[in-house]
């Protein structure tokens, strides 16, 4: 599993595009996966054939786990072997594992995907201690530096016994061996590290064994508290299987629980980092936005942009960027360790959209220089990218400002949170035909209400009225697109 994204440490596999025996090609995409940010497809750096598929969809893998094996030539055709054979039983997997040994390291650590490579002078965690030797007097053998499956494992009781020699459990006293993401989930379900027995090479504690404890653990004190003649409850393996089900007496689903992670999660952490770190003020205006939607009509018919997609929301932007130009002040960033303000020259647009995965804010680079016609396909192009959940991390770091448009859903406005890292977030609401006062006159108009809301550490009150009335002003009378520009 690769680093696909800055500071991301895993990923959860959602699709397999190939399966063992077709053949692959350099640069062929082999699966897709969803990290905290986005989900993307990774391609394979190799041509041969597919040996074995080491995690299954739906699995959650760290960084730096083989998720693949393939067989590009003769000479890796033992190892690919001895891979595929460590997944099975430790009775079966033994000589295996003695052959696999006496192989040269460099043949069994090569780069698995493009953009992560096993380094060849890695170190190694310490040695647990060694396993007693068996009553038949053979020594213990070591498992090859390759990931066993969940459900290999789960058949395999024998293999906690040859990874340590105190049965599997850490010795007492000594800390027990867990990546960081590892240690977290059992902290989060309340396992002690210590009591689990671990089942990963060298004696390292994995993701499904905290999950095996976790179940071990809520198996005895469902049986103690449910009545005897009541029917047993399956526990799921893995709290990665799909959203568990709290039942009542009589059978039925009262409340459903959904696992809480990739998009959504680094979602709701931004959010709440962003509602208490800056200090938000929101404002609100009020307007007639008729002659706007009477030249989104009239571009639509224009030859000039035919085949492309014009709507309000295109305008608005044009607006903002606009009313940026006018007020540019209002485009920068707080820097809390260096306790500057930094002022950006630039624009990367921000457009909120919502997924099933959840709200992400891909941004438009360098909005600012595009044209009616650029931005219009920059659009098109990021909302349709995002619905395909296909939004690279890339395409949604350094933005500056964002829109969000409320008016989709028939919502009139509302008090938006700003995206971490930028200055303001415009909240769009719908555009209705309402009784306004138009030349004296009590007459149906196209109005609208626009809520701004901006840190205030960067934008006083002043600069931030301001700035939403340029924008107000621009759509109420649209010739300023020209004149202000």
């Amino acid at each position: 599993m690769p680093d696909v994204g800055e500071g991301l440490t895993e990923a959860e596999i959602l699709k397999w595009y190939v399966q063992p025996g077709d053949t692959v090609t350099d640069g062929q995409v082999v699966c897709e996966v969803e990290t905290a940010k986005a989900a993307v497809e990774l391609p394979i750096p190799f041509d041969g054939t597919v040996h074995a598929l080491l995690f299954e969809e739906g699995t959650t893998v760290d960084v730096g786990q083989v998720i693949i094996s393939v067989q590009t030539g003769e000479a890796e055709a033992p190892a690919a072997a001895a891979a595929v054979e460590a997944t099975a039983p430790a009775a079966a997997a033994a000589p295996v594992a003695a052959e696999a040994a006496e192989e040269p390291a460099a043949a069994a650590r090569q780069p698995v995907l493009v953009g992560y490579g096993v380094s060849q002078a890695s170190t190694k965690r310490r040695p647990r201690k060694a396993a007693p030797a068996a009553q038949n007097g053979s020594a213990p053998v070591a498992l090859p530096a390759v990931p066993a499956q969940p459900e290999a494992a789960a058949a395999a009781p024998a293999a906690p016994a040859a990874l340590n020699g105190n049965g599997g459990a850490p010795a007492a006293g000594e800390r027990p061996l867990a990546k960081p993401p590892v240690r977290k989930l059992a902290k989060d379900l309340g396992i002690d590290l210590a009591s689990v027995v671990p089942t990963g090479e060298g004696g390292v504690v994995t993701r499904e064994d905290v999950h095996a404890a976790a179940a071990a653990a809520i198996t005895p004190q469902a049986a103690a508290s449910a009545p005897a003649p009541a029917a047993p409850v399956a526990v799921p393996a893995r709290a990665e299987a799909s959203a568990s089900v709290s039942a009542s007496a009589a059978g039925e689903a009262r409340e459903t629980r959904i696992p809480v992670k990739g998009v959504r999660k680094v979602t709701a952490q931004a959010m709440v980092n962003s509602a208490f770190t800056a200090p938000h003020v929101t404002e609100f205006i009020t307007f007639d936005v008729t002659r706007t939607m009477k030249l989104v009509q009239e571009l639509k018919a224009d030859p000039d942009l035919a085949g492309l997609r014009i709507n309000p929301l295109l305008l608005i932007a044009k607006a903002v960027l606009v009313a940026i130009r006018r007020n540019p002040d209002v485009n920068a960033s707080w820097d809390e360790a260096a306790q500057e303000i930094v002022l950006k020259h630039y624009v990367n647009l921000g457009i909120a959209a919502a997924t099933p995965r959840g709200l992400i804010v891909p941004n438009i680079k360098d909005a600012h220089a595009k044209s009616l016609g650029e931005l219009s396909t920059a659009l098109s192009e990021l909302v349709a990218t995002a619905r395909d959940g296909k939004t690279s991390p890339a395409d949604m770091q350094n933005g500056t400002i964002t829109i969000t448009n409320v008016g989709v859903f028939g919502v009139d406005t509302g008090t938006p949170i700003l995206n971490p890292g930028e200055s303001a977030i415009l909240a769009v609401g719908a555009i209705k035909l309402q009784p306004w006062v138009h030349k004296g006159k009590v007459k149906p108009r196209h109005v609208t209400t626009l809520a701004l809301s901006f840190d205030h550490r960067l934008i006083d009150g002043a600069l931030g009225s301001k700035f939403l009335a340029d924008i107000a002003a621009v759509l109420e009378h649209p010739r300023r697109l020209v004149t202000w520009a």
